[in-house]
């Protein structure tokens, strides 16, 4: 089973996260086979860490609260929410595989948080600007509840321009790279 895993920063918990930064990774290398993706996310100045995305499978939802919860950072309290859901790889493949440079170009978390049927389940034309594309599902996987995306795009009103806009509650757009040991 598939899991999106996002951790908000807790405002003002950056010196944390730094101190932290290698039980962080150790914690991570311990998933390295079941790792989708990951990466932090970044506020507009392009450098202060506001999250941190982990797109993992695991054998089912109590796995899936383990990784999230017994992170390091999060047993600090360096975070100040956790959203988990079930997630659908429908790239099928991993960050890893991603055709593109590691280093070019912006890239973007995408969150579109919807309710009612389904929205935006078939890739959009343009796969080759996608990192990782699925949606966000209940716990037993029947119920959808949104669509989270990992891109490249120029900007945040195009890599936002990725789900159908009418068809969500929110759409949240953040600046997110490639996420790993340095």
């Amino acid at each position: 089973m598939e899991f999106f895993c996002y951790h908000r920063d807790r405002p003002g918990s950056l010196a944390l996260r730094e101190e932290l930064v290698e039980e962080h990774w150790s914690y991570m290398d311990r998933y390295a086979k079941e790792l989708i993706a990951r990466g932090p996310t970044f506020a507009d100045d392009g450098e202060t860490p506001t999250g941190s995305v982990h797109i993992v499978d695991l054998p089912d939802p109590a796995a899936a609260r383990a990784f999230a919860f017994d992170e390091p950072n999060y047993q600090a309290g360096a975070y100040r929410d956790v959203l988990l859901r079930r997630w659908r790889n429908v790239l099928g493949r991993t960050m890893w595989d991603f055709p593109g440079a590691r280093t070019d170009d912006k890239r973007y978390l995408v969150l579109g948080l919807g309710e009612g049927p389904a929205a935006d389940l078939a890739l959009p034309h343009d796969r080759d600007d996608l990192v990782a594309y699925g949606p966000l599902l209940s716990d037993d996987g029947d119920t959808w509840l949104g669509t989270a995306v990992l891109l490249r795009a120029p900007d945040m009103d195009t890599a936002r321009a990725v789900l159908t806009a009418d068809r969500y509650a929110d759409i949240e757009v953040h600046d997110w790279e490639f996420g790993g040991r340095r």
